[in-house]
C-alpha cells in the first residue's frame, strides 16, 4: 500500500513533456510511480482532472532572516514554492563576527528593504561561522526546503572588519576563499556578490561591489576545489569584456555555474540579446554561464503605505506621514491639502529617487486582479494627457482609491517597449533560467514572490497582448530548469525516485490577488504579501503542507545541503 496516491490528474511533470492524464504514488517522501497506479494508498486524492505539477523551485529569494523564525515562509509557500534558494545579491547573515550583527542587518535593510527592527527582533543569532548557520537552519522545522549561499558582504565583514569596504590584502583574499570552500563542504550551495550601485546602505555601497577580479577568481577557484556551487552576481557591467572574462574563468572551474541577473534596460532595449548569444556560446564550449531572468518586470509598488511613492518627500505629505492610513486619506482629500500637495515638487537631493517617482509614462494602476502587462495608454502620463490634467493629479487620485490601499505599478526594467516581448524572448531562450522573485525582500515596495503562479495564470492562460507559453513550458521553467541550475537533481520533476514535492492546482480557478500591506513581521514590521486562490494541495516530501490554501501545520521542510 502506498502512503498517498493522487488519481486522475493532468500531470505536467516539469521535464517539458506535454501534459498527460494519470496517477502519482508517493512513499516515504519519494515519488514511486507515475502513470497508472494499481495499488491503493493510505490516503487517496481524486484530482478530477486538475493539474499536478512539481513544487516550484525558486532560486532567488532573501529569506535568510525569516527562515530562522517563520516556519511557514510566507508568501512563497502560499504560491506552491517547495524549495527556496537564499543568500543572493551578496547580503546575508553568516559568517558574522561577535558584535557584527548590526552591520549585517543594516546592509540587508538598505539593500533589500527588510525592516531592521524585524530582523533585530526575529533573529536569534546562534552562529558565527557559515557551517554553524547551516546547523541553525537545519534545526528549524518549516513547510518547505531551504538552500543557502555565502554572501560576499558578510564574508568581507567577517574577514576584514571595519575595512570591509576597502581593498582586501592577499592574506584576506586567501582567508575569504578558504571560508567559502569550508562553507561549500558543509553544504552551502554557492557564493553571491553584488556589483551594482543600486545596492547600498547607510554605510555606502555593499562591501564587495568594487572588488577586483582577482578576489572573485580566488573565490571561484576555491569553489572549484570544493567541486560544486553556483556563483551568483548582480552587476551593472555584466556585458563588458572585463566582467565577462572573470565570469567565464570562474564558470570553467569544475562543477561551477555562474548565474547573473539579466533584464532589458531602457537605454539599450536590445542589449540583452548580446548577452543571450554570449551565454549560449559559452555553454556550447562547456562553461556554465546562465543568465537569470524574470517572468514579469521587477516593479515597484507605489502606495500610501509603501517605502516610496510620488509624494513621499513633499512637505504636505510629510506633515501627515505619521497619521494612520485612514487619517492620511481624509486629510489628502481635503481641497486645501490637495492643492498644496499638488503645488509642491519632490524635496530630496537624491536624483535616482526623483527619477523613479516621476517616470509618469512608466507608472500604471495595478488594479485587482493585478495587471503587470498594462498598455502604454494606461500610464499616468497617457491618462493625464487624455484628460487634460497633470500627471500628479492623476497619480494622487489613483493612490487615494480603495481607501488609500490602491497600488501603482512602476516597472524598473524589461518594459522598455511597453509589453512582454523582450521577456518572452528571454524566458524561452535555452541559455537562461528563471529567477529574481526576491521572495522575502523589498517588503515595503516590491512583492514578486507570486512569480511562479504568474507563469500559470498570465503566461499559460490569460495573456492577450502577445504569445502565450505552453503549459508544460511554464511549469518546466520553475521546476526542472531552476532545479538543474542549482544541482538539485533530486527534485523538480515528477519521476519515480524524485522527492515528493508537488502542487495540485485548479488551473481555471487559479487567481493572484493584488498585493496588500500587513504588519506581521517581528516588532510589527510591515511587508507586502500577495494572496492566491487555486492551490488545492501543496505537498513537501510526501506530506501535505497546504490544503485549499490553508496550512495543515505539518513541517516536513529541511535544509538542503548541496554537494551531499
Amino acid at each position: 500500500m502506498h502512503d498517498l496516491v493522487v488519481r486522475d490528474a493532468v500531470i505536467v511533470d516539469g521535464t517539458g513533456a506535454p501534459p498527460r492524464q494519470g496517477d502519482v504514488a508517493l512513499d516515504a517522501g519519494r515519488i514511486t510511480a507515475v502513470g497508472e497506479v494499481d495499488g491503493r494508498g493510505r490516503r487517496e486524492i481524486a484530482a478530477d482532472g486538475r493539474l499536478l505539477t512539481p513544487g516550484w523551485v525558486d532560486i532567488h529569494t532573501h529569506y535568510d532572516g525569516q527562515a530562522t523564525w517563520d516556519p511557514e515562509m510566507t508568501p512563497s509557500s502560499w504560491h506552491g514554492v517547495t524549495t527556496v534558494v537564499m543568500g543572493n545579491c551578496g547580503v546575508g547573515f553568516a559568517p558574522v563576527r561577535p558584535g557584527g550583527q548590526d552591520f549585517l542587518i543594516e546592509l540587508m535593510e538598505g539593500v533589500e528593504d527588510i525592516p531592521g527592527t524585524a530582523l533585530h527582533e526575529g533573529i536569534d543569532w546562534q552562529w558565527e561561522s557559515f557551517p554553524q548557520y547551516l546547523d541553525a537552519l537545519e534545526a528549524t522545522p518549516r513547510v518547505l526546503d531551504v538552500v543557502a549561499q555565502v554572501p560576499h558582504a558578510a564574508l568581507r565583514a567577517y574577514v576584514m572588519g571595519e575595512r570591509a569596504h576597502e581593498d582586501a590584502t592577499p592574506d584576506e583574499v586567501a582567508r575569504m576563499a578558504a571560508l567559502v570552500e569550508e562553507a561549500l563542504a558543509a553544504g552551502a550551495a554557492g557564493f553571491t556578490t553584488s556589483r551594482t550601485i543600486l545596492h547600498s546602505s547607510r554605510h555606502g555601497l555593499v562591501p564587495g561591489t568594487t572588488a577586483p577580479a582577482d578576489e572573485l577568481l580566488a573565490i571561484g577557484e576555491a569553489m572549484g576545489r570544493a567541486g560544486h556551487g553556483v556563483f551568483e552576481t548582480v552587476s551593472d557591467t555584466t556585458g563588458t569584456p572585463a566582467e565577462q572574462e572573470w565570469m567565464e574563468r570562474v564558470a570553467r572551474q569544475p562543477g561551477i555555474t555562474v548565474t547573473y541577473a539579466l533584464a532589458q534596460v531602457p537605454g539599450d532595449p536590445k542589449g540583452y540579446r548580446r548577452q543571450l548569444e554570449g551565454a549560449a556560446r559559452l555553454q556550447s564550449e562547456g562553461a556554465a554561464v546562465v543568465p537569470q531572468v524574470s517572468c514579469r518586470p521587477t516593479g515597484m509598488l507605489f502606495g500610501l503605505q509603501s517605502s516610496l511613492h510620488p509624494f513621499i518627500t513633499h512637505a504636505t505629505y510629510r506633515a501627515v506621514a505619521d497619521l494612520t492610513l485612514a487619517e492620511r486619506v481624509a486629510r489628502l482629500r481635503q481641497p486645501e491639502a490637495r492643492a498644496a500637495l499638488l503645488s509642491e515638487t519632490p524635496d530630496t537631493a537624491n536624483p535616482i529617487a526623483v527619477f523613479l517617482m516621476s517616470r509618469w509614462d512608466q507608472i500604471f494602476p495595478l488594479g485587482d486582479p493585478p495587471d503587470y502587462e498594462p498598455p502604454p495608454s494606461a500610464s499616468v502620463a497617457a491618462v493625464a494627457r487624455g484628460q487634460g490634467r497633470t500627471p500628479q493629479e492623476v497619480a494622487l487620485d489613483w493612490l487615494l482609491e480603495r481607501d488609500g490601499e490602491a497600488l501603482l505599478f512602476a516597472p524598473l526594467a524589461s518594459y522598455a517597449e511597453g509589453d512582454f516581448g523582450a521577456i518572452h524572448e528571454m524566458i524561452t531562450h535555452p541559455a537562461t533560467t528563471l529567477g529574481l522573485s526576491d521572495g522575502g525582500a523589498h517588503c515595503g515596495l516590491i512583492c514578486d514572490a507570486s512569480m511562479p503562479t504568474y507563469l500559470l495564470t498570465h503566461w499559460a492562460r490569460d495573456r492577450s497582448r502577445g504569445e502565450k507559453l505552453p503549459l508544460e513550458t511554464a511549469v518546466h521553467l520553475q521546476t526542472g530548469s531552476t532545479a538543474r541550475v542549482y544541482g538539485l537533481g533530486d527534485r523538480g520533476t515528477l519521476e519515480p525516485g524524485k522527492r515528493a514535492d508537488l502542487n495540485l492546482i485548479d488551473h481555471e480557478a487559479l487567481r493572484i490577488h493584488a498585493p496588500r500591506m500587513v504588519f506581521d513581521l517581528p516588532a510589527g514590521g510591515r511587508r507586502l504579501v500577495q494572496d492566491v486562490d487555486g492551490y488545492d494541495l501543496t505537498i513537501v516530501a510526501g506530506t501535505v503542507t497546504y490544503e485549499n490554501g490553508e496550512p495543515t501545520g505539518e513541517r516536513p521542510g529541511r535544509l538542503v545541503r548541496a554537494g551531499r
